[in-house]
């Protein structure tokens, strides 16, 4: 995992060291630059190394030195395509990174079809510029044009908003999914698909979910450093901890909350279950009060709901950081498998199939943002496994009533496929745990009520909402936020223009 940055039309080597100083963060085990020799432009790196720590520095070089790559993400599959590459190439390391570079040389642009895994990368050559960032948009990759006086438009790339705000009078998502050249543009190459649901028996169908899932854990432990994983002990946590407990010598297992909070309870229980070396914090409103300006500045966002969950995720990512480099997530469940309790109010299977579909193409810019800037923030990877596109193509074809299960007493049951597929790993009492989203289960919603109501102190919420009316704030909590972020930042309003919000559309059902 690392942070990129770049520069095309022009070399711009001063706003390149500005923006990687805004990353620094996202890679403190080293930084690079590349110049292009045609004097196009500049690519920047800084690096948290996971694969080859010794030989993996970015940018990475072609054996000729005119093209070079700036990756941020892991490709799961790169031995295979280094054993496919037709030419011989002179292999620098054993990064995945490079591999992207070399089967970019052969394939060309429509390579990034055949890459599994998480990323967002630029690959500069010759007089051109090549970028691309994952299917669901794991990774984050943000853009802008900048005219400069001598008539020309230049091109700025960075991982994070607040990097790349300063630099530019326009911030774009870079959007999941695509890919970009200089000499034809923007280019899709991956759409979540919304398959229509197979009629098979219930065993097929739970065989299915769970070969698919142990495939994707199993292929996200690949890593030269320490590896864990976040535990809420919740169902999606807990069946990834299980899973890939199953995998390892050893597991360190990490949870956060309020003292004596469910979380931190029920993910004690599953830890003992799997023997995986526990760690759990408990974390107190003066903390959040004193830390809630650095979330806000990590995250990026002013979004109620997204603040409230990345609080947890915030301490959980600080104390894991004191052991690994690495941590799988459970985020995506929900998404896929029905898990939240809006989903509730759908009649219609048809209408929240649908509502599934988009809550996985809305996921790249609120809670897998969420999930990027709070680990980042400790130098920490997050591999999310429910997320995989192989996954995703499952679970679409997965009918309604076998995620939100409707049984005999006329109660609902959220994510009933996913519990039935693994109800013999984990403790009863767990996998039939009624649902909780992280930021109640860690105990959080309660105590921001608290906190907020001790720190917005005369905010006129009328008055400050009326003021920044195009970003549509919805609460006094949200007001205090948004002014968290405007006071952190040098130019907000690139951040706040690529504000995601995380909220359910009104039923029309």
């Amino acid at each position: 995992m690392c942070g990129i940055a770049g520069s095309f039309g022009e070399v711009d080597e001063e706003s390149l060291k500005g923006m990687l100083a805004h990353q620094v963060h996202r890679g403190p085990d080293g930084q690079g630059m590349f110049i292009n020799q045609e004097g196009k432009g500049a690519l920047g790196h800084v690096r948290l190394s996971i694969m080859d720590p010794a030989k993996g520095q970015q940018p990475i070089k072609n054996e000729t030195g005119i093209a070079a790559i700036v990756a941020n993400g892991e490709i799961y599959n790169h031995e295979y395509l280094r054993s496919v590459l037709r030419s011989p190439h002179q292999y620098m390391s054993t990064s995945d990174s490079e591999t992207i570079l070399h089967y970019f040389e052969e394939k060309g642009l429509e390579m990034v079809k055949h890459l599994d895994g998480m990323f967002a990368f630029a690959i500069m050559e010759d007089d051109n510029l090549f970028m691309a960032r994952d299917p669901i948009g794991i990774k984050p990759l943000y853009y802008g044009w900048e005219p400069k006086c001598n008539g020309k438009d230049v091109l700025y790339f960075a991982s994070e908003l607040k990097a790349i705000s300063p630099f530019v009078n326009r911030v774009n998502e870079f959007p999941p999914g695509n890919y970009f050249h200089t000499e034809t543009g923007m280019h899709e190459y991956y759409r979540v698909p919304i398959n229509i649901p197979r009629s098979l028996p219930v065993e097929i169908q739970a065989i299915e979910v769970r070969r698919t899932l142990e495939k994707s854990i199993q292929q996200r432990l690949m890593s030269d450093v320490p590896l864990g994983a976040f535990l809420s002990g919740g169902l999606d946590s807990s069946i990834i901890a299980a899973v890939a407990r199953q995998y390892m010598d050893e597991l360190h297992t990490f949870s956060v909350g309020v003292e004596g909070s469910h979380d931190l309870i029920a993910a004690k229980r599953v830890a003992e279950h799997i023997d995986s070396i526990h760690h759990e914090y408990s974390f107190t409103v003066e903390e959040v009060i004193e830390l809630l300006p650095e979330i806000i500045y990590s995250l990026e966002s002013f979004d109620q709901d997204l603040v409230r969950s990345a609080i947890p995720t915030y301490f959980c990512s600080r104390l894991a950081s004191e052991y690994v480099k690495v941590i799988l997530t459970g985020e995506g469940a929900d998404e896929l498998f029905a898990g939240y309790t809006y989903y509730r109010d759908y009649h219609d299977d048809n209408f929240l199939h649908q509502e599934l579909h988009r809550s996985v193409e809305s996921l790249h810019n609120v809670n897998l943002q969420r999930v990027d800037r709070m680990t980042m923030a400790y130098g920490l990877e997050a591999r999310v496994p429910f997320l995989s596109t192989e996954m995703i193509e499952i679970a679409q074809t997965i009918p309604i009533e076998l995620k939100l299960r409707k049984m005999s007493s006329g109660q609902s049951i959220e994510k009933w496929i996913l519990r039935k597929a693994f109800e013999d790993l984990l403790p009863e009492d767990i996998v039939w745990r009624d649902k909780e989203q992280f930021d109640e289960g860690s105990g959080t919603v309660d105590m921001m009520q608290e906190a907020v109501t001790r720190k917005i102190g005369d905010l006129d919420f009328q008055a400050y909402s009326k003021k920044f009316k195009q970003d549509n704030l919805r609460s006094e909590e949200e007001c205090f936020y948004h002014k968290l972020l405007v006071d952190s930042l040098e130019k907000p309003q690139g951040v706040l223009k690529n504000v995601g919000r995380w909220s359910s559309p009104r039923l029309t059902i």
